[in-house]
């Protein structure tokens, strides 16, 4: 029986026992070395370990649970050199606006980041204000406590990486938990890329992504979709263009509040309200593999600039590619005249998507200036 390389968890594999190195990178064990956690004796919280006498506190005592991100600097999360995978991500932080943090990912050596995007984007947080997520890829607990479980394997290296691009001191506290075991060949890298555009233009269609070469498959969506009409805005259809396809995709889906798991302008008054007298709203959810978290409500269910955060998650049914893929999602409405007619939509439209493929990774088209990222 082949052994098991403790990749791959779930329920069903959790009994199994397994030779895999469990490690953990955090600032208090910043290398993640067996037997080296908790050393720190002049972190950044040494003054609140400080003793008063011989019967203080000190080293051991969390002396550097957090470190201090200054505007404009990088720091370097975690270098881990070897084989195996990152299980877990757990991240807070304070100071800047989420939009100046920039997480990148490298794999494998690669001088192009395969992760590359705003960190409250990453987990599903694109707007500046706070949203809970629960869901099976990733979390959103009270308050920014932001996890992932994504499994991103690795062969001879993981770099991640911080950029502060904001005006203040960022104070970030991370665990990067990750297991050092043998990789199989058929394992592919995570990938996660940022786009945002602000407006988009009349008649235009939304680009997901774009410009990914090898083999792989999707697995996943997160959008901040900022409407700047009245009405309804989510008639698009989302279209996943695979190994060629031209003008006309493989996959089409039928909207958008359907491609993120909902129904009926995620309000339960289009349908009920004829029945039962229900008012419109817009009712947020969670579920393991689709969410609406977050909806802001500037003023009323159908004025403009009502903000909106989505998730969907393809764990059990991944769009899988043999030599490229493209996404993209139509920002569709109503126009007001008796017609129902469609109304093109110019939003502000962000997303992450998130893939596993071979490498390499194809060049992304960048996150643009930082005033390009800020949210207003």
């Amino acid at each position: 029986m082949t052994p098991f390389n403790g990749l791959g968890m779930s329920l069903g594999v959790l009994p199994r026992l397994s030779n895999a190195r469990s490690r953990s990178i955090s600032p208090e064990n910043p290398t993640g070395e067996k037997g080296k956690g908790g050393m720190s004796t002049d972190g950044p919280a040494a003054n609140a370990a400080r003793g008063l006498g011989e019967g203080g506190l000190g080293q051991g005592w969390k002396v550097s649970p957090y470190i201090v991100l200054k505007p404009g600097d990088t720091a370097t999360l975690a270098d881990i050199a070897g084989q195996g995978a990152i299980q877990s991500i757990w991240m807070t932080m304070m100071g800047p606006p989420l939009r100046t943090l920039i997480l990148r990912a490298r794999w494998d050596g690669q001088d192009q980041p395969s992760v590359e995007t705003p960190v409250g984007d990453f987990f599903a947080n694109g707007w500046e204000k706070f949203a809970p997520v629960v869901s099976l890829a990733v979390c959103a607990n009270p308050t920014r406590g932001f996890n992932c479980y994504w499994e991103m394997p690795f062969r001879s290296r993981a770099l991640l990486t911080l950029e502060n691009r904001g005006d203040e001191a960022a104070i970030v506290y991370f665990q990067i938990n990750y297991t050092l075991t043998e990789v199989p060949e058929d394992c592919a890298y995570f990938h996660a890329q940022f786009r945002r555009t602000n407006p988009l233009p009349y008649k235009a269609v939304y680009t997901i992504l774009d410009g990914v070469k090898g083999q792989g498959h999707y697995v996943g969506t997160y959008m901040a979709w900022g409407v700047n009409n009245s009405g309804w805005w989510g008639e698009g259809e989302i279209k996943f263009h695979l190994d060629g396809d031209g003008e006309f995709p493989t996959i089409c889906g039928t909207g958008t509040e359907d491609y993120f798991g909902g129904a009926f302008d995620f309000d339960p008054g289009v349908l009920e309200g004829r029945r039962f007298g229900e008012p419109n709203r817009y009712v947020e959810f969670n579920t393991p593999y689709s969410g609406l978290p977050q909806v802001l409500r500037p003023d009323g269910v159908y004025r403009s600039q009502q903000r909106f955060g989505m998730y969907r998650w393809h764990i059990m049914d991944p769009v899988r590619f043999e030599t490229d893929l493209r996404v993209t999602i139509q920002a569709l409405g109503w126009r007001t005249d008796k017609d129902r007619r469609y109304l093109p939509l110019q939003d502000d439209l962000a997303s992450v998507a998130f893939w596993y493929q071979t490498l390499p990774t194809a060049g992304f088209p960048g996150l643009g200036e930082r005033d390009e990222l800020e949210v207003v």
